[in-house]
Parts: C-alpha cells; sequence; structure tokens
C-alpha cells in the first residue's frame, strides 16, 4: 500500500473545505496509507519572499529519506488524470514513502523545488492553497479508481 503524505502550508479555515478534504481522506483509505502534514504559514506582510522562505524550512524539516518528494507546482510538467494515476502506480511500485507538497499563498522556495524528485502541474489555472488541498485529493483518488478499472461518478 502507497505511503502517502501531503505536506501543506497553512491550516483549513473553510468548513466547506474541512469537510471535503475529510470525505477524501476516509475514500482513500482503501488506496494508500494517507497523512495530511500541516506546516505553519507565515504572513506575506511586505516581505512575501522572507514568507516562503520560512515556509520553505518548515516544509523541508518534514520530509524523510528514502523518500520520492513532488512539488506542486504551476511551472511543474502538466499532467492529465490518466498520468497521475500512472504517476501513482509508479510510486507503488517504488515503494518509498511519497511526499507531495502544496506550497502557501507565496508559492514554494527554490530549496523546496530543488529537493523535489518530480514537480507536477495541474493546472495552468490559479487556486487558493487551501481548496487545492481538496482538489489534489479528488485527483489522487480518480487515479486510484482509474488504476484499479472502478467506476467513479459524482
Amino acid at each position: 500500500m502507497l505511503h502517502l503524505n501531503i505536506v501543506a502550508v497553512g491550516r483549513i479555515k473553510e468548513d466547506y473545505l474541512r469537510k471535503g478534504i475529510a470525505e477524501y481522506q476516509k475514500r482513500l483509505q482503501a488506496y494508500a496509507k494517507l497523512q495530511i502534514i500541516e506546516v505553519p504559514d507565515f504572513p506575506l506582510g511586505r516581505d512575501p519572499a522572507w514568507a516562503k522562505l520560512e515556509e520553505g524550512k518548515k516544509i523541508i524539516a518534514t520530509l524523510k529519506t528514502p523518500s520520492f518528494v513532488t512539488a506542486c507546482d504551476p511551472q511543474g510538467r502538466v499532467i492529465t488524470s490518466e498520468d497521475l494515476a500512472r504517476w501513482l502506480a509508479a510510486r507503488e511500485r517504488e515503494g518509498k514513502t511519497v511526499y507531495l507538497v502544496i506550497g502557501g499563498a507565496a508559492g514554494l522556495d527554490s530549496e523546496v523545488i530543488a529537493r523535489a524528485d518530480d514537480r507536477l502541474s495541474f493546472s495552468a489555472l490559479t487556486f487558493p492553497h487551501q481548496l487545492f488541498r481538496l482538489l489534489l485529493l479528488e485527483q489522487i483518488y480518480r487515479g486510484f479508481k482509474i488504476l484499479r478499472g472502478e467506476p467513479y461518478h459524482l
């Protein structure tokens, strides 16, 4: 079973997002050992680069080895749901713990990008990082359904 960690900046504040995330966490129990690791967000204030740097330090501190680290990055490789399913299958075969990293409002620090084994882009659109956590979980769930040949209708 895939060991999958979502490392995300900040806490989820909106109730509707917490409920959606909890639903997909429950659904994913059949496919992966999932953990969500929240690191504190830092106020952007006058210096978003400082906030991104501090968040990056916290992110890197959560990453263990041996592992496979993937940055969710708009500048990464654009993938489809089917591509993600194949990506999940490859990670399962490798047997390493997987970290999928979601940056904060300022994005991901260059040190986090440098540490990543892969960079994936889920869309050319910009999403709030809290909403993206829900979208990512849904896409992971969809990927497992595709892999197993199971129907998925919502």
